[in-house]
């Protein structure tokens, strides 16, 4: 079984790339089996395409630019043409705030919401935190439909003088929109109108002070969601009440050896397809580490680490759920590894494929 793999990185400097060597937007055909990847070529005319989403129907990709100095990065939209791997640009929009770290899609494909770090004063304009901007069917992105901006701080003053916003999902139903701050160590769900794609303030779960909630997943089946905090290299488990679109945490676990005195910055999450198992990036370890769920209370715990190059930023799963493809920022590699849902292993699958600067993983189906 094939699939593509896109993998986008930065091709301008930023704070966080020590070297910078990406050219734009790569893609590879890669057999999911075996981990041969066949590289089909470099999507460029495009700044720091640091993370990717694709629709859920497999169509368009959205790549957001983050530059350091813009007031406002962009979503870029291209049309994927399954076949070649080549991306057809569509149009951009801007994301009213800097630093922009993530985007994610509704469920329909027909909204997209972006996050910004945001690194400039808090009297520096737009200053947004969260964007919302409509997909119309032929992957053009529209005006803005919404619009937040966070307030608060917490108590690291090198991190946390401001909010950060960092991860945005829906919710699997659809109703809500949940965004998880670094800044403000705060996860804060938005009602989401699917007609209009406007968002109300609806509910917020404070973490530890200091945690810094970077990424978070939902279980594929069950009523649990798991977030991991970047700044105390932790990942806390979570119960979600659909209904009422609250969360409650259940349990926090360290995603590093606990006997380790590398610093470490926790990076990207997964829940594996099936979800008996989660997998936690991190740069510093430079390892996955593995958590086993249990389905009766939902709390994850750790369990394992495999290494990985250096510094895994982000990592998915190829589609079939066998295959993970990881993004090694500081060895300008993706390492692929199969999965074994029995246990959980990882096992390396193929050669590392070169890529320069990796921070964001996509797949598509073939």
């Amino acid at each position: 079984m094939k699939s593509l793999l896109f993998v986008g990185g930065s091709n301008r400097g930023l704070p966080y790339v020590a070297n910078t060597s990406g050219k734009g937007i790569a893609a590879f055909r890669v057999d999911v089996e075996t981990g041969a990847a066949e590289p089909l070529g470099v999507t460029e005319g495009i700044d720091n395409p640091t993370f990717l989403a694709v629709t859920p129907d497999g169509r368009f990709l959205c790549a957001v630019s983050e530059v350091e100095g813009w007031n406002e990065g962009t979503i870029t939209a291209y049309a994927i043409d399954v076949a070649t791997g080549g991306l057809t640009y569509i149009n951009k929009q801007p994301t009213r705030g800097d630093t922009t770290a993530h985007l994610g899609f509704d469920a329909t494909g027909r909204f997209v919401a972006s996050v910004n770090y945001t690194v400039m004063s808090m009297t520096v304009r737009p200053n947004r935190s969260v964007a919302v901007h409509p997909m119309a069917a032929d992957g053009e992105l529209g005006p803005l439909v919404a619009e937040v901006a966070h307030e608060g701080r917490g108590p690291d003053p090198a991190r946390q003088a401001r909010p950060h916003a960092h991860c945005a999902r829906w919710t699997p139903d659809n109703r809500f929109v949940v965004v998880a701050d670094l800044g403000i160590d705060k996860l804060i769900t938005y009602a989401f109108d699917a007609a209009s794609g406007k968002l109300a303030p609806h509910g917020e779960l404070a973490l530890p002070p200091g945690s810094g909630p970077r990424h978070f997943a939902f279980h594929p089946t069950l009523p649990f969601a798991y977030l991991i905090n970047e700044l105390a290299s932790t990942v806390a488990s979570l119960a979600f009440d659909a209904a009422g679109g609250k969360f409650q945490l259940l349990g926090i676990d360290s995603a590093i050896d606990p006997a380790t005195s590398v610093k470490n910055y926790a990076s990207a999450i997964k829940v594996a397809p099936g979800g008996r198992h989660l997998f936690a990036g991190n740069r510093g370890e430079d390892s996955l580490a593995r958590f086993d769920i249990d389905p009766a209370s939902g709390i994850a715990r750790r369990a394992a680490a495999t290494p990985t190059g250096k510094i895994p930023r982000d990592f998915d799963f190829a589609p079939g759920g066998n295959c993970l493809a990881v993004g090694n920022q500081g060895s300008d590699s993706v390492s692929l590894f199969r999965y074994y849902p029995e246990d959980g292993r990882l096992t390396p699958l193929g050669n590392p494929i070169a890529v320069g600067s990796p921070t964001a993983i996509a797949w598509v189906g073939a």
